[in-house]
């Protein structure tokens, strides 16, 4: 994966995939820089943030479990490992799951990723070792996913498969 955002930021940032060299920036609205606001009990983006590589989202196919079209981006990924990872820092991840959130009538899959140098990615293997081993932390994701683009006037976000994450098998089946 590609670190767009390490964890802690607010700093909107994205990879500019129309520019020359797809080169990492901070995402503008409306002639703002974007950032995300702190959520209670949460400071900025609670993982490394990225993307994967050479990946999309069509716009222009209707995913059958969302009933919605790709948001035209890169596949997200939240790498939930020990260490906070420097933007731009490229790193290999072993999949754990994914989440399906439903962002303003777009499908955006999030990938549920562990750093593989991470000193503990061996006891990582799927999703419900992080359920087993980081307890809340999925329930924080969900929750993080669902609200914070609230303070920016926006709706909650949405979810298919009832905000229910879904393993490493289902992933691979998915993308």
């Amino acid at each position: 994966m590609v670190v767009e955002v390490p964890r802690w930021s607010n700093a909107k940032m994205e990879i500019a995939t129309k520019d020359p060299l797809n080169p990492i920036k901070q995402d503008v609205k409306k002639g703002k820089l974007r950032y995300v606001a702190n959520l209670f009990p949460y400071k900025g983006y609670i993982w490394n943030y990225g993307a994967i590589p050479q990946t999309w989202e069509d716009p222009g196919h209707n995913d059958k479990h969302t009933g919605c079209c790709g948001d035209n981006d890169p596949i997200d990924v939240c790498e939930i490992g020990s260490k906070v990872c420097a933007r731009g820092e490229i790193i290999r991840v072993k999949v754990l799951g994914i989440l399906a959130m439903i962002d303003e009538g777009e499908t955006d899959w999030k990938v549920i990723a562990i750093n593989v140098e991470d000193p503990d990615a061996a006891n990582y293997n799927d999703i419900n070792d992080v359920k087993r081993l980081k307890p809340g932390y999925l329930e924080a994701t969900v929750d993080w996913f669902r609200r914070y683009k609230v303070p920016d006037g926006k709706p909650e976000n949405e979810f298919a498969f009832n905000a229910e994450f879904k393993d490493k098998v289902r992933c691979r089946s998915e993308l």
